[in-house]
This record gives structure tokens, sequence and C-alpha cells, in this order.
């Protein structure tokens, strides 16, 4: 019953578009828009690096410019919970965030999995010591996403299944971090920022596999995020190394979490 209630969701978005095109009032849309949304995850989803930070959230850092945060003021869903959480993986996701979901439950987001495989390691070793350091410790990640990580995926992903049968799971993935070739001052060489988008990658296609195997949608925001990476003659929506905030470090800004996540995940839903 919940999953056709959210295949009319998705159609009443479509009929809001007619209806708006004949002049016809987008509120009868809303009408319909009935749906229990809740947002999981590490601090990709939480928001950090785009600011504007709720106080209530602590050391979570959930903010108002959150890719999920953004969906919920667009699509007004008739409830909506954000336990999305800075520093996440994938036991604190089972053990922290999971109480919002139940049998109501229409649609579920969440990055997860970064944390786990060592991410902000990798990154710290990457800045901080030699390029043959740097590739070693990626090299140890991507051993530790075949050989750890897709148990503890299948450990989130069946936990949300159970709580919430009837809810379309969206999973998004990481941003390549690195525009490659060229000149860039991000301290790295470009065998590192090889490496590392390599890692992000790999990272992503293991990812995507045990979310296909349980039944959920898989989000890439790599297309989305392309002319936009650290050393990119555009705009780059992904902060490099800060030393004065290196919690915000290699996260989406605000025009990531709207250009990059925003998108993808309106794509997947």
């Amino acid at each position: 019953m919940k999953l056709s209630r959210f295949t009319a969701f998705s159609s009443s978005l479509l009929l809001g578009a007619v209806l708006a095109l004949t002049g016809a009032g987008a509120a009868q849309a809303a009408e319909t828009a009935a749906v229990d949304y809740v947002a999981l995850g590490d601090s990709y989803s939480s928001g950090v690096g785009s600011g504007s930070y709720d106080s209530a959230s602590g050391d979570c850092k959930r903010s108002t410019k959150a890719y999920p945060v953004l969906w919920k003021n667009a699509n007004a869903p008739s409830s909506f919970a954000f336990t999305a959480c800075s520093g996440a993986r994938t036991g604190d996701v089972t053990a922290n965030q999971l109480g919002p979901l139940s049998t109501a439950t229409d649609l579920v987001s969440l990055t997860i999995g970064g944390n786990d495989a060592g991410f902000a390691d990798v990154m710290t070793t990457c800045v901080l010591q030699s390029e043959a350091t740097c590739i070693n410790r990626v090299n140890q990640a991507k051993a530790y996403v075949d050989s750890t990580l897709p148990g503890n995926l299948d450990s989130v992903y069946t936990a949300i299944r159970n709580k919430a049968p009837n809810a379309r799971v969206v999973v998004l993935g990481y941003p390549r971090f690195y525009q490659l070739s060229g000149t860039c001052v991000a301290g790295l060489s470009e065998n590192e920022r090889r490496a590392i988008n390599d890692a992000s990658d790999y990272l992503n296609a293991a990812t995507a596999k045990r979310a296909a195997n349980h039944g959920f949608a898989y989000a890439s925001v790599v297309p989305a995020f392309t002319g936009h990476e650290i050393c990119a003659s555009g705009t780059a929506w992904l902060h490099s190394v800060n030393w004065l905030n290196i919690g915000e470090s290699y996260h989406p800004t605000a025009a990531g979490q709207s250009g990059g996540y925003l998108p993808s995940f309106n794509g997947a839903v």
C-alpha cells in the first residue's frame, strides 16, 4: 500500500508540473504529496562544508543547506526526519539513526561507507606524508573495501529494510575529488590525486553493487561534480584542505549540495 502511495507522490509531481502549465494551482498537487522522508548517513548527507549548521545537532553538524533539507523545502513531505551525522560509520547508522524509520516511511536517503574505509586518514596521510606513503594508504583503503566494507554495508542496508519495508531507499555515492592534468596548488602530486580519485570510484562501485543487491537505488554524484572538482578551472564545489576548519576539508560546499547532491538525488527519487 505504501509503495502505491510513493508512486502517487511521484505522479503528483508530474501532475503539478502539468497543472502549472495550464494555470491550475500547485496546491492541488501538494495535497497528494504525502511522503514520509528520513535522511540518514554521514557528513556528506548532514551537510558538513556547506555552513548554516543547526546548533541543536551538535557535532553532527546538520546543515540547512544539505541536500535532504533542500529536497524537503522543495517538496514539502508530510514528515521529515534528519538523523545524518558527521563522522558516521555504518555501525553508527544502525545504532543511532534508524529511530524514525517505520512501515510508514516512504523515502530514505543516505551516504555511508567513506568513514568505514578510512577516508579521513587517507587524506591526512596524503597531505602530510610522501607520495609513496599516500598511495600505500590508498591501497590499504581499497583492500578494506574488498574485504570488510561489503559486510558492513549489508548490515546497515538490511537494518534499514527491516525497519522501513515499504520505503524507496536511495544510496548516494561520493564525488571524485580532483580534476587531473594541468596546474594544481592543492599540495598533492598528480599520482596522488589520481590514486585518490580511483579510490573514490572503487568505493562507489562497491557501494552501488551492495545497494543493487538489496533492491535500493544508487545515485552517482560524479557526473554532477564533473568540472567542479578541486583544481577545476571553474568553481570548485569541494573544499580543499582548510587548516582553519579542518573538518570541512574535502567536503561539498553549499553549491556542491545544491548543484551536485540535490539533482542527483532528485534523479533517483
